[in-house]
């Protein structure tokens, strides 16, 4: 029996290797002849450079950068060959111009100024900066990467990327040229001009996002996604407004048309792709596929006799989007056998036939109290499924 064993992250608890090195253990407890292929999935948020960068045979260099609200935190930069990366994810990434022999740098913008570095009564749009994230690009440059792709889920931030693009050189002022260190929201009112050019040795930049939200608007980075990273609701027509005077400022500034902000995925990471589009000549291109394509997912799917997936939440409209739903439904569509296990399953009426849906969280469990006990449910949940 082979099985393919591709967990994402259960947000808050486990990180997708994590969660497939517990399910392969749990198995081989039952099951130790069995042959089992772990990948571990990812969303472009957290594990994005450690997933892709080990899938390649690179290796993780870490830097000590600026958090989302401060201090120093360690984030990692993936370096890999150019020549390990599947071809189908190499035509995707659109760089026939360099040498095989190049390194490609792979960073996540969770690590630098994630969401999850920040404890709830921290989380501020108005205040968090993308300056690490620019760091980690800076120092891939200066590592020699020839291309950096960027994946940029779980972001704290609604800076325009003004944080990282200073840290590549650009300069943000106020009256009397005062220097506006962070570029945040909150400093937004006071910016007058924009001065400089991006780091002249930045490498090309691909930002793996599968969001397609423009920049303004009711579907705009503001209306969506501010709440979640602290926005408070009487604040929204003020960082929207601040949204969109800012970003002309960065286009006149740029010699780039407005017309960007309403690009498809301006929006994403608080605007992060908008700004690095527009400065840095950035491009963006569909996350998922592109991990698909880097981890060989659907040959692997293919060999496998069955699937073991799962993720922090799992119903039926999972199976129409990314990640394990992806997969799972990959399987499906091939006659496998596929058990997805989720901290919540939010059933609506019979699975398709061949899928298996395991609920980790005993009935009425703390939220606390889940997610400290997450690993445990996954192992306890798999062995006695498999």
């Amino acid at each position: 029996m082979r099985l393919l064993v591709a967990f994402d992250k259960f947000k808050d608890a486990l990180a997708a290797r994590q969660a497939c090195e517990l399910a392969a253990r749990a198995v081989r407890a039952n099951h130790p002849d069995w042959e089992l292929d772990l990948c571990p999935l990812t969303d472009g948020g957290e594990g994005f450079a450690d997933i892709l960068t080990h899938a390649a045979g690179g290796q993780l260099v870490s830097f000590p950068v600026t958090g989302p609200r401060g201090g120093l935190v360690e984030a990692p930069v993936g370096l890999v060959s150019l020549s390990r990366i599947p071809a189908a994810a190499r035509a995707r990434l659109d760089l026939g111009h360099i040498p095989a022999d190049s390194k490609v740098a792979l960073i996540e913008m969770a690590s630098a100024s994630g969401l999850a570095l920040l404890p709830r009564d921290q989380r501020d749009p108005w205040q968090a900066s993308s300056r690490g994230t620019g760091q980690l690009i800076r120092a891939a440059a200066e590592l020699g990467a020839a291309a950096v792709i960027l994946g940029i889920g779980g972001s704290a931030t609604h800076d325009l990327g003004l944080g990282a693009l200073s840290a590549l050189g650009l300069e943000f002022r106020g009256a009397g040229g005062r220097k506006l260190i962070p570029p945040v929201p909150a400093l937004w009112p006071e910016m007058e001009r924009i001065e400089g050019e991006a780091f002249p040795s930045i490498p090309p930049l691909r930002i793996a996002c599968d969001v397609t939200n423009p920049l303004l608007g009711p579907r705009g980075a503001a209306a969506v996604y501010a709440s979640q990273k602290g926005l408070k609701p009487g604040d929204y027509g003020r960082l929207e407004a601040g949204t969109a005077r800012v970003a002309e400022l960065l286009c006149e500034h740029c010699g780039r048309d407005r017309s960007l902000m309403e690009a498809s995925g301006a929006g994403a990471a608080g605007g992060f792709s908008f700004g690095l589009i527009v400065a840095a000549g950035a491009h963006l291109l569909p996350g998922f596929d592109l991990v698909t394509d880097w981890l060989d997912l659907d040959a692997r799917v293919a060999a496998a006799d069955a699937v073991l997936t799962g993720e922090g939440r799992f119903d039926r409209s999972s199976l129409e989007g990314k990640g394990p739903g992806a997969v799972a439904s990959r399987a499906l569509a091939l006659g496998k056998a596929v058990h997805v296990f989720a901290g919540q399953v939010a059933e609506q009426g019979a699975p398709p036939a061949g899928l298996s849906l395991h609920a980790i969280t005993p009935p009425g469990t703390p939220l606390a109290e889940a997610l400290k006990a997450c690993g445990a449910n996954l192992a306890a949940s798999v062995r006695q499924a498999v």
